[in-house]
């Protein structure tokens, strides 16, 4: 693709990466067919060619967005999707990330709209916040048909009940019982401890079993994923730094084998530190000491050989493979790979590579067209005629959750169980 950049604009290093980017586009179109908005909506502005088109010229004329080029970067799920699809090696990550920062800073949305933005932001990475919230949302959930806008969305997303928060939510270090191999970080999230806190009980639990030392960093908390793709970059920022910071305590003191992430919407962006630190002189080398010893559970179980089932299960397990991990992480294998070895026999959905919907904050923002794709994705998953959905993301739970009528389980539940663990809640 031909950029037209001035020397000035190219200065700067978000518009010198951008520009990179976009070169290495050849309009060939192959990542229509992969591209979830437009798989539903059949416009090519709503396709990874049509937004790259649209944020060149963006970004190019140095001018605020208009409405319309807003409307459909706000569409893109950043499910990745394309990336896995392009034979050119277009980061579309980076480019839609630096897409929204800029209309972030210069564009102004209606109030109801920053509002609802900078509620998300507020709330949802703050731990205490979000369990205040939602038991309040939970008390006024009669009134949430006549909430108005999106509003009577989220109100209507909010969790009934909340369970309470467990060991594995606060700091401390779990240690196995004998013959420690390893020693290792592990995210604790913002939004997980509070919806499905049996998540991390489970790695603890799965990890101790196989000689892992696991331990919660104090400081650490949200890795700055949703307000990232909200594109509020100084908050984002700001709670990366309090997480690198705290792991990069543990690594100078205990030392780490790797840094165990859960949720693979979080494990993306950690893993992406490094990139978004890149020109900074005092958090880049933290940055990307922490990014090089990232690893979803999943990739640190196969590497260190998941133990033989202890129970016989005998369940059919449909693996909803999260974007975060097949296209942003391109962990494609790995997890099917364990359930396999664990005994349970495990099958994919049809258009295994499409969204579910869920995507961050995608679902409180265009409940619309997430709800399409949570439909479609359930209506596959339920088609394969499993026991079970497993998935190695927390939003994906809490997306196919809400409509699925087979149990919604994380793939490290599984695991547990299979390897001498309890029984999953989910399938009690």
């Amino acid at each position: 693709m031909q950029t037209h950049f001035t020397p000035s604009q190219l200065s700067d290093p978000d518009n010198a990466e951008s520009e990179a980017i976009l070169r290495k586009c050849v309009h060939c179109g192959f990542c229509h067919a992969t591209c979830p908005t437009y798989v539903l909506l059949g416009d090519e502005l709503d396709s990874p060619r049509g937004r790259i088109y649209q944020i060149q010229n963006m970004l190019e004329s140095g001018a605020p967005p208009t409405a319309e080029t807003v409307k459909h970067v706000d569409r893109c799920l950043s499910c990745l999707s394309c990336m896995s699809t392009c034979p050119s090696g277009v980061n579309y990550m980076h480019l839609v990330d630096h897409a929204r920062a800029y209309i972030e800073q210069t564009h102004r949305r209606p109030l109801p709209e920053r509002a609802l933005r900078s509620l998300l932001s507020t709330v949802l990475t703050r731990p205490w916040l979000f369990r205040a919230s939602s038991r309040l949302a939970a008390a006024f959930a009669w009134a949430a048909p006549l909430a108005p806008g999106r509003l009577k969305g989220l109100m209507q997303l909010a969790p009934s009940r909340l369970p309470p928060l467990g060991p594995a939510s606060r700091p401390g270090a779990f240690a196995p019982a004998k013959d420690r191999r390893m020693r290792v970080a592990m995210l604790s999230g913002c939004i997980q401890p509070s919806l499905a806190p049996q998540i991390d009980e489970a790695t603890v639990r799965l990890l101790n079993r196989h000689g892992v030392e696991v331990v919660i960093a104090p400081g650490g908390g949200c890795c700055g994923a949703l307000p990232h793709h909200l594109g509020k970059t100084s908050r984002a920022h700001d709670l990366a730094r309090s997480q690198i910071e705290a792991w990069t305590r543990e690594i100078e003191t205990g030392g780490l084998d790797a840094i165990v992430i859960t949720a693979s919407g979080c494990g993306t962006t950690v893993k992406d530190y490094g990139f978004m630190f890149r020109d900074d002189p005092v958090w880049a080398e933290k940055a990307a000491a922490v990014s090089r010893l990232a690893l979803d559970v999943t990739e640190l179980l196969d590497r260190i050989d998941l133990a033989p089932p202890t129970v016989p299960t005998g369940l059919t397990v449909a693996y909803h493979s999260a974007c975060s991990l097949q296209h942003g992480q391109s962990v494609k294998s790995a997890p099917q790979r364990l359930l396999a070895r664990a005994g349970f026999r495990v099958v994919e959905p049809r258009e295994a590579h499409l969204c579910c919907g869920s995507a961050g904050t995608y679902n409180m923002l265009q409940p619309t067209i997430a709800g399409q794709l949570r439909d479609r994705k359930v209506s596959n998953l339920q088609a394969t005629g499993a026991d079970v959905i497993a998935a190695g993301n927390i939003g994906c739970l809490t997306q196919v959750g809400s409509a699925a009528q087979l149990p919604v389980v994380h793939t490290v539940e599984l695991l547990d169980w299979a390897t001498g663990g309890p029984k999953p809640a989910g399938l009690r």
